[in-house]
């Protein structure tokens, strides 16, 4: 294929992804099953890897990239990003529309109403159509610069259907069954809890490494414009209609009313009706739709005159403690659960509520048979806000944290600088359930047809008893399962097996040592080469790798020091899953750049910056983004800036892209 051929079928493979992920992220209603769709991004990765020069701005390839960031850069917003006024009583929300009124006398008034999303106010320009820049609000005149993490976002559109100018704003969230899954995992860590919704999509957001924020499944609705060239609309609704037009996601719960006790209504079936979405809202924003008389109305020095928001008030029900229950997660974290009296609480029976660890469970003094408050964090997460004290009888009995685990009777541990208890019994069963739940999710192994349902299945059914079984199951064994015919077999075979060639970063997270994510298990694979490398390493040589720590380091050592661990991953060995790198059986390529590091400069012409950094970590170097004493080569393209100057001010070696290329073709 030529360049030009190329050119061509690289943009009809990014106009066709944007238009499936459009489909699939903000309609909601894909064409493609997800492995066609995954054979579109490999066709498109494998072309942008053979000519880095034809990569795009708005090719999805590009919605994660680069390295961390080492701090926020601050940006001035084309137009005041300000906040709402609040009504919290109907008298509020007459006093609002009075106000309007007196600005066009008795002129009938249209209200546009939709759901106030409870996440992060941003701010995305484009330019020509094209996403340049997203920030956050911060004092309404100058935001943060989030433009690494926004991409991220499926649904956020890297270009829009029209060569525009415009700022737009919208509100990123994080949807409840998302939250509750990302919360699951930070408990079983050890990790500190969010909050709420609102306070993870913020967290995400203000990530410096868009690896991480890529982690979690953000959304986003617009709703608004700051600064834009052109469009003369007359409506808030017209200017919500071209904004979806456009290819940008708009509520579809958005409606327009011309009557005041409908908006009344509205606001008041929505305070019942919120709990049936997929995601937070905490009341319901009120808008002039007209949008000469928005201008009329103006701007206070924090929010506009034209809008308001309704909020719904927070709902706490009281009820009983009944007993209080240990579960054990895959990491082997005992986490105490409340269980309760069943409540309506927030549109939905609640029986059951996380304490936590032991450390919430005595600071709030929670007994058997108390009277409590509960409601749910971020209206989702059922919490318990306090014990009623005064209620007490004389009944109520203490629990006490079992000095054994529940599910398997081994002793439990409470480690330094840690507030989870854990089991510590690596063939734990009910950590071991967890663990191929895990092993197979698609961040590790990616094996297709292995959720927590298949998993369960082939564990109660004794077929699997840690991940490794995975690879000696046979097809016999699977089709005297419960709902598992010939087809659904065959494939959960064939996606084992093709899991087998999996690089080794996908299978040590899968392993699942403590404290190592995604981006960690991806340095460390990087940097050893070999699962036998990293069995053999020190807790000071793990530390030595650049971005991990000792708390990761030590938590490495002593899984792979455990002798059922070891086990495991010689059954794998002997299974044939690839051990190395490269994602092949082999060390792959000579590591000529091994324990070197290299800091990319100026623009280069031959290859985008992520495709200079994945040939260098290919033959064993890291890339960085400043210039140290530990700085081995710095590779110079055209206006390479103060970086240059660094290097030779420290006497490192400078190479220019043409020599970084020609090393690259002698040993490649």
């Amino acid at each position: 294929m030529n360049l030009e051929e190329a050119r061509q079928r690289i943009l009809e493979l990014v106009e066709e992804i944007n238009t499936h992920d459009y489909n699939y992220y903000v309609l909601d209603s894909p064409v493609l099953s997800d492995r066609e769709y995954d054979l579109l991004k490999r066709e498109l990765e494998k072309l942008e890897k053979k000519f880095p020069q034809l990569v795009t701005p708005d090719s999805p390839t590009q919605r994660v990239g680069g390295k961390p960031l080492e701090t926020f850069k601050t940006v001035n917003h084309g137009a005041p990003m300000l906040s709402l006024d609040n009504a919290f009583s109907v008298n509020e929300l007459r006093n609002f529309v009075r106000k309007i009124k007196n600005i066009d006398g008795n002129s009938p008034l249209e209200y546009v109403v939709e759901p106030k999303m409870d996440g992060l106010a941003v701010s995305l320009l484009y330019e020509s159509g094209v996403l340049v820049r997203g920030a956050t609000r911060g004092d309404g005149y100058v935001g943060e610069d989030i433009t690494h993490n926004i991409r991220t976002i499926k649904s956020v559109p890297l270009k829009l259907r029209e060569k525009v100018y415009l700022e737009v704003r919208g509100e990123v969230y994080f949807p409840h069954k998302a939250f509750q899954e990302l919360n699951q995992r930070r408990a079983e860590e050890g990790l500190p809890l969010f909050a709420n919704p609102r306070n993870a999509a913020a967290g995400s957001m203000r990530q410096l490494d868009p690896a991480a924020a890529a982690s979690r499944p953000l959304d986003i609705f617009f709703y608004g414009l700051g600064s834009y060239e052109g469009f003369p609309f007359r409506t808030h609704m017209d200017m919500l209609k071209y904004l979806k037009g456009l290819g940008l996601k708009v509520n579809p719960h958005t409606a327009l009313y011309s009557d005041f006790d409908q908006v009344m209504e509205v606001c008041q079936e929505w305070a019942v009706k919120r709990y049936e979405l997929p995601y937070e809202i905490d009341g319901m924003v009120i808008k002039i739709n007209d949008l000469e008389l928005q201008a009329r109305a103006g701007y206070t020095a924090r929010s506009p005159r034209w809008a308001v928001a309704f909020k719904f008030p927070a709902e706490q029900v009281e009820t009983t403690v009944e007993d209080i229950q240990v579960s054990v997660g895959r990491t082997g974290a005992l986490t105490p659960i409340a269980l309760l009296t069943p409540v309506k609480v927030s549109g939905s029976v609640v029986k059951r509520a996380s304490l936590h660890n032991e450390d919430i469970l005595r600071g709030k003094e929670v007994k058997i048979g108390d009277r409590v408050i509960i409601h749910k964090a971020g209206e989702v997460i059922p919490e318990l806000v306090k014990v009623l004290t005064e209620k007490r009888t004389g009944k109520e009995r203490a629990f006490v944290m079992p000095q054994s685990c529940p599910a398997c009777g081994q002793p439990v541990a409470h480690l330094p600088e840690e507030v989870a208890i854990r089991c510590m019994n690596a063939s734990c069963p009910v950590q071991m359930y967890e663990r191929i739940v895990h092993f197979a999710s698609r961040g590790a192994m990616d094996i297709e047809g292995l959720g927590p349902a298949a998993a369960r299945l082939l564990w109660e059914n004794r077929l699997v008893e840690d991940v490794a079984d995975l690879y000696y199951l046979k097809k016999e064994d699977l089709l005297t399962l419960e709902r598992m015919g010939e087809k659904s077999a065959q494939n959960l075979l064939d996606s084992i097996e093709v899991s087998k060639k999996n690089p080794l970063n996908k299978l040590l997270y899968g392993l699942g040592p403590r404290f190592l994510g995604e981006k960690g298990s991806k340095i460390i694979a990087q940097h050893f080469g070999s699962l036998d490398r990293i069995m053999s390493a020190s807790e000071e040589e793990i530390t030595a790798v650049p971005e991990i720590g000792p708390k990761i380091a030590a938590s490495i050592v002593e899984f792979f020091q455990n002798p059922s661990n070891r086990s495991v991953v010689e059954k794998l060995r002997s299974a044939g899953v690839n051990f190395h790198r490269s994602g092949e059986q082999g060390e792959g390529k000579e590591q000529i750049f091994e324990g070197r590091t290299f800091v990319l400069t100026g623009k280069l012409e031959a290859f985008s910056r992520p495709e200079a950094q994945s040939r260098i970590e290919n033959l064993g170097g890291r890339v960085t983004s400043s210039v140290s004493g530990n700085t081995d080569y710095v590779v110079a393209g055209e206006n390479p800036g103060s970086k240059l100057d660094q290097a030779r001010s420290l006497g490192i070696n400078v190479i220019t892209e043409a020599q970084f290329q020609e090393l690259l073709e002698n040993k490649e």
